[in-house]
């Protein structure tokens, strides 16, 4: 684990769009997972002016989404991969062959988790994944008590998670469980990145990478890979 405070959320945006960048300069091909959500909403915008700007040709990338709310589809607002498209795909003017998302109403989840498990190991790991971090540690929908050797799978949503994930919604929605990428995915990754912003992640993010590497904590595993980078700005880092 390797940690990085950055003063703003700005700055902190702009220095992940670059990486994002390098890494496909690197590897043209790049397997990329990408998480939804408040916090790297502008790291897209900025990734997005970038490719359009010419830095990077993601002709030959894959892009694969980090998670859904089970029972909910891209068309949905208030979907992960609705926030996926409307950020990062749309813009980017990415054909349908180069993302790779769960299909959250499918009748056979356990399909599908094998189906994107398959696809990263058929890769050899990704090449880059970036998560957030949740109020309650969670990475993805990998919720306190997930075993941290897990793949993809399906899981019960914890209450705060439920309470929370209301704010994508314009009105109250029934959210049980989540089809996600597993933690195993994040330690296996080639590169990784955890981006956390705003003070009210703070004692969070603090005990996480301060704290016992524990099940209860899944953010916690972040200290456990020396492929990880753990990027934050500087109110999410205010305790450290």
């Amino acid at each position: 684990m390797t940690i990085q405070k950055f003063p703003d959320y700005e700055t902190l945006s702009q220095r992940t769009a670059e990486h994002m960048v390098a890494v496909i300069n690197q590897k043209p091909d790049a397997l990329i997972c990408v998480t939804s959500g408040d916090t790297p909403t502008e790291t897209y915008h900025r990734f997005a002016a970038l490719v359009q700007a010419g830095h990077a040709d993601i002709s030959r990338c894959t892009f694969v989404g980090l998670d859904e709310w089970v029972g909910f589809t891209p068309s949905d607002a208030g979907s992960c991969t609705n926030y996926l498209f409307r950020d990062l795909f749309i813009p980017l003017e990415l054909p349908s062959e180069q993302i790779y998302i769960f299909d959250a109403t499918s009748n056979d989840l356990e399909a599908e988790c094998a189906r994107i498990d398959t696809l990263i190991d058929s890769h050899g790991g990704l090449d880059l994944m970036l998560v957030g971090m949740g109020m309650n540690g969670h990475i993805g929908l990998n919720e306190p008590g997930t075993p941290f050797t897990l793949g993809c799978h399906v899981g019960d949503l914890a209450e705060s998670t439920v309470t929370v994930g209301q704010k994508y919604f314009e009105k109250e929605t029934t959210l049980t469980q989540g089809i996600t990428l597993g933690l195993r995915h994040l330690t296996g990754a080639h590169d990784a990145i955890m981006l956390v912003s705003g003070e009210k992640k703070a004692a969070t993010l603090r005990e996480a990478l301060t704290g016992p590497v524990t099940e209860e904590l899944p953010a916690s595993i972040v200290q456990t890979g020396s492929n990880i980078r753990v990027w934050f700005d500087e109110p999410a880092g205010q305790l450290l």
